[in-house]
């Protein structure tokens, strides 16, 4: 099939425009989506191919934007030469695609400075591909600028301050820091450290999404760090201090009316009903939340989608043991446990880890605990993820020069075919019931 072929999709229910577009055609060439009326009226030119949605629901696939690993693959494992290392990589991006994810950032816990230097540029962006894997689109660096206090299963002895500014970070990264987004394209920070906000304006000019996690930050200092830049908030209610009616800490961020008006407008959600200003983007961040049942109460979801329903991001938080039994697996040189339905441990505590879950699961579990609609659901797992990096022209939406990167799904949104770049992913994995 030669690059310049013209797809046509018919029978689609079509994700577009924040809502489901019945009996749609999409059409594709190159890898993107192209306007129809610019290659069958203005090139008078038909479609090389015809494929028949049957009336599945077309969703533009799923971005994952904390992931661990998954395969019994850890992606802080700097053990092993770089090759071994980049078929490990390429093990996880090809497995995604199977659950619908197209698209990811590898997520680097906290770690050594030798471990950055050796898996940062592993995890360079690159584009997806139906055969070798879903994109990467930057790696994500949990920690080291991290709350002690909130470490959760990541290691004490390397969490640092930054009261050197965006030195420290460059010392503790290595020269792939300087690469921006290309290489780093989320970091997740404590705004309450040493030297934090001064530092978050550094990182934003490198073209990194800064989010604020792994924190005992009170509700000011969270505040402090959006009004810095911060644009997203780490698997909310996880790793932060819990609400509490005099100080709600990062928490108390979904009921924020007074925060300045962001710098990065295109990174901020849509206005939604509860929005400080209808006619304006959000102020508040969007928010990371593991849909698992197990890391957040199916309640405390309900509470943060009524709250800020735009800002919702489902992520999985998945570690090497996803796609395995339960047993013991490491992540960043810990064991870890898994055990009950998606939840992984630090081995001999009940410390969370991480999940097991995959993000087609996150998208019907949510729907399932908010009562959400399809649109709700699907555009956070797609459209959210993707204003939150600020690639929403080429990834999360069905508009014309978007990716073509596309899922089908059945009316229970389990997967039933997958494309990249116009492509289609040979499916092994069979449709099975959630637990």
């Amino acid at each position: 099939m030669s690059d310049n072929r013209i797809i046509k999709i018919v029978n689609a229910r079509l994700l577009r425009d924040h809502e489901l577009v019945e009996n749609s055609y999409l059409w594709i060439r190159n890898g993107k989506i192209i306007n129809a009326f610019d290659s069958f009226f203005n090139e008078l030119k038909e479609p090389d191919e015809i494929i028949d949605a049957k009336g599945a629901i077309i969703s533009p696939g799923f971005i994952d934007l904390q992931i661990n690993g998954a395969f019994g693959i850890d992606f802080s494992d700097y053990e092993g030469s770089d090759e071994k290392l980049s078929k490990d990589i390429e093990i996880v991006a090809k497995g995604l695609l199977q659950n619908g994810c197209t698209a990811f950032c590898p997520t680097v816990v906290t770690s050594a400075p030798e471990v950055y230097s050796k898996v940062l540029p592993l995890l360079n962006h690159r584009p997806g591909d139906a055969e070798k894997g879903a994109a990467i689109l930057g790696a994500h660096c949990e920690g080291p600028f991290i709350s002690t206090e909130k470490k959760g299963a990541h290691d004490q002895a390397v969490i640092q301050d930054a009261k050197n500014g965006i030195a420290s970070l460059d010392t503790a990264y290595g020269p792939e820091l300087k690469n921006g987004g290309e290489t780093v394209r989320i970091m997740t920070v404590a705004p309450e450290i040493e030297g934090m906000l001064d530092t978050i304006p550094e990182l934003i000019k490198r073209n990194i999404t800064v989010s604020i996690g792994h924190s005992a930050a009170t509700i000011d200092q969270a505040e402090s760090g959006v009004a810095a830049g911060a644009t997203f908030m780490t698997h909310l209610f996880n790793a932060m201090k819990p609400f509490h009616q005099r100080d709600p800490g990062m928490v108390g961020i979904l009921g924020a009316v007074h925060l300045p008006q962001p710098s990065q407008p295109e990174r901020h959600p849509l206005p939604s009903t509860t929005s400080p200003d209808k006619t304006k983007p959000d102020p508040r961040p969007f928010y990371g939340i593991i849909c698992d049942g197990v890391h957040v109460h199916p309640n405390s979801v309900r509470i943060a989608y009524y709250a800020h329903p735009r800002g919702c991001v489902l992520v999985t938080d998945a570690l090497s043991a996803a796609g395995l039994p339960r047993g013991i697996y490491q992540l960043g040189g810990r064991d870890v446990e898994v055990r009950g339905v998606s939840g992984a441990y630090v081995k001999g505590t009940d410390t969370l880890a991480g999940s097991t879950i995959t993000i087609d699961h996150c998208v019907r579990n949510f729907m399932k605990f908010t009562r959400c609609t399809v649109v709700e659901a699907l555009e956070a797992a797609t459209l959210h993820p993707a204003q939150t990096l600020g690639i929403q022209k080429e990834k999360g939406t069905l508009n014309a020069g978007a990716d073509a990167d596309l899922v089908f799904l059945d009316d229970n949104l389990h997967v039933k075919r997958v494309f990249v770049g116009g492509k289609e992913v040979k499916l092994t994995k069979k449709v099975q019931d959630d637990e």
